[in-house]
């Protein structure tokens, strides 16, 4: 069995998100890794302002407001998490299976870490592995699901060895 490698692609046209592209990309490996992801897999990534980030907002989802985070999931699962993935649809010139698009707002991370007195590398952190579960199948639709949720993001923080401040 050959070593599985996840493919992070990140597209970002500002120095602080140029500067955070390390922590970017382990957020996105460790969440794969804690919910034992054994394909591999690839997740593009847009760092970008809350103008562009609402308009996604608006066109996609049909809420005229800017958000941190957006997620954008390419597969479904038959409920969250790995272990319960059904027929999935890989990409078999790359042998990768893509799990979707992430769009991460910088103004609004910049401006919730301020507000939460968290690092802006935490807040980033905990934003990406938000939406890594998103991708994964994972959901807030109910107050159990958000409460998995959150303590599945706190865990992988924790294993990450990020601080709050």
């Amino acid at each position: 069995m050959s070593k599985v490698k996840h493919k992070i692609y990140i597209q970002y046209n500002d120095d602080i998100a140029q500067g955070l592209k390390y922590v970017i990309e382990q957020a996105v490996l460790a969440t794969l890794q804690f919910e034992k992801v054994d394909m591999s897999c690839s997740v593009s990534i847009l760092i970008t302002d809350d103008k562009t980030i609402h308009e996604y907002n608006l066109k996609y989802r049909g809420i005229d407001k800017a958000t941190d985070v957006l997620s954008f999931p390419m597969q479904e699962f038959d409920a969250s998490g790995w272990v319960n993935h059904g027929d999935l649809d890989y990409d078999e010139n790359s042998d990768e299976l893509p799990l979707g698009d992430i769009i991460l707002s910088m103004e609004s991370v910049i401006r919730q870490a301020e507000e939460y007195a968290n690092t802006v590398g935490y807040e980033v952190a905990y934003l990406i592995i938000h939406s890594s579960l998103h991708l994964l199948g994972y959901d807030h639709d109910n107050d159990e699901s958000e409460k998995i949720m959150h303590q599945k993001t706190k865990n992988i923080i924790k294993e990450m060895g990020i601080k709050f401040e």
